[in-house]
């Protein structure tokens, strides 16, 4: 996504057709419009990057920004693993290469927060079809994506979660007592921040549906800035990377923080919901 937006940001400032900018740089037309497209999934040569960028009249900075990007293009553990379907790849990828994760969940615990057994809970009740060490599988991987909030520097978490998901019962009372229990544990971490809508703020910005807003701002390299938007389906996800989409969902967000308990009430709701499933 950081060289498809560059490159098209560098052409519509050159004012420039992409025939032309084929021309100018050796490709095909297919081929600039294949670079200025992110979600194909075909690898990026940085030479090629190199030549389109050079075609629009990139700066010596501007250009060095989209290369090293695509140099340094690395398959992360996601790719090609089958516990993972191919539409969650963006999810992940974009997930170790943002700076903040920003989020609002209203059915279940979001991946990121959750534990060993809640998660198994959920894949066998959504994937009532799959064999046992295929839903083994999808857990191992659940958990592997976590280690991004224990990487240098850690992801900046922040999740306002609707009341909801702390009185679904997931799998049993046990499970979800320690699930809530874990909450408690990761709202004390200093990257990672939980607020709790409580059902008494009523009609909320959100509405409805599950969102997760991805960010990494560079103020000194602008192309090396992203944000975009993640909205979970069935079986596919929704990738909104339009500033206007983006913007939208950030304000979203901004006022589910306000209509949200703060982080002291919200641990309460927290203790409070786990002392009602204590025997």
């Amino acid at each position: 996504m950081q060289i498809a937006r560059g490159l098209i940001a560098l052409r519509e400032r050159s004012g420039l057709m992409q025939t032309q900018v084929a021309e100018l740089a050796g490709v095909s037309k297919a081929t600039v419009s294949r670079y200025e497209m992110w979600q194909d999934r075909a690898r990026i040569r940085w030479a090629t990057v190199k030549a389109i960028a050079d075609a629009c009249g990139a700066s010596a900075s501007e250009r060095e920004a989209l290369v090293r990007v695509a140099r340094t293009q690395t398959d992360g553990w996601w790719v090609g693993n089958g516990a993972v379907p191919e539409w969650m790849d963006p999810l992940v990828s974009f997930e170790h290469e943002a700076e903040y994760e920003h989020l609002y969940a209203n059915t279940v615990i979001p991946g990121l927060l959750q534990t060993r057994d809640y998660a198994l809970a959920i894949h066998q009740a959504r994937e009532v079809r799959s064999p046992n060490d295929a839903i083994e599988g999808m857990v191992d991987a659940r958990i592997q994506r976590q280690s991004i909030l224990r990487r240098e520097p850690p992801l900046q978490l922040w999740a306002v979660l609707d009341e909801a998901v702390l009185r679904r019962t997931v799998g049993n009372s046990q499970v979800m007592a320690e699930q809530l229990d874990h909450l408690h544990e990761m709202a004390q971490s200093p990257t990672v921040e939980i607020q709790i809508l409580p059902f008494s703020a009523g009609a909320h910005a959100a509405g409805a549906g599950h969102f997760v807003i991805l960010g990494r701002n560079d103020e000194r390299n602008p192309l090396n800035s992203m944000a975009v938007v993640y909205i979970e389906m069935r079986r596919r996800g929704l990738y909104l990377d339009d500033a206007e989409d983006v913007s939208a969902y950030k304000l979203t967000f901004d006022y589910l923080r306000s209509q949200a308990a703060d982080a002291t009430a919200s641990l309460q709701l927290l203790t409070k919901a786990r002392q009602e499933l204590s025997p």
